[in-house]
């Protein structure tokens, strides 16, 4: 499965964190950026992931900024997109078994980084139930 990461200023540290995590766990991982902690626009980087599931590339997308909100909001106005704003190992299960997320928004200033990979290693296990919940993300497109 190859999963696309990006980040901005605000998650470049985080954004690492789990890339080195992802991969020792076997994962094929793409960054798409930022090289550095420089100040960036987060909606750039948000396109990049998400173009990176719409054009079929990646399978599932992670996010980081400073509180999550920004990528989310950006991701979730492409079509096909499913981007979920999570900070909490519960609503990670239950966003991928019921919403079919498929891209994970994480705030590196407001969770740590022992919850982050946490919360990361439970949506990525999770699966979509499909039934009813299918019915309603057919709704969502």
């Amino acid at each position: 499965m190859q999963i696309a990461i990006a980040s901005d200023h605000g998650g470049f540290e985080l954004k690492h964190t789990i890339i080195d995590h992802l991969q020792n766990q076997g994962y094929d991982i793409v960054d798409y950026g930022p090289n550095s902690n420089e100040s960036v626009d987060y909606p750039d980087y948000s396109k990049k992931v998400t173009a990176s599931i719409t054009n079929n590339e990646s399978q599932l997308g992670i996010l980081i900024c400073g509180t999550g909100v920004g990528m989310s909001i950006t991701a979730n106005k492409v079509k096909g997109i499913r981007a979920s704003l999570v900070s909490d190992v519960y609503t990670a299960k239950v966003t991928r078994e019921h919403n079919n997320s498929n891209v994970l928004c994480l705030g590196a200033r407001v969770i740590g980084d022992s919850l982050a990979l946490l919360i990361v290693d439970t949506w990525l296990q999770a699966e979509f139930e499909g039934g009813r919940h299918a019915v309603r993300v057919d709704k969502i497109e």
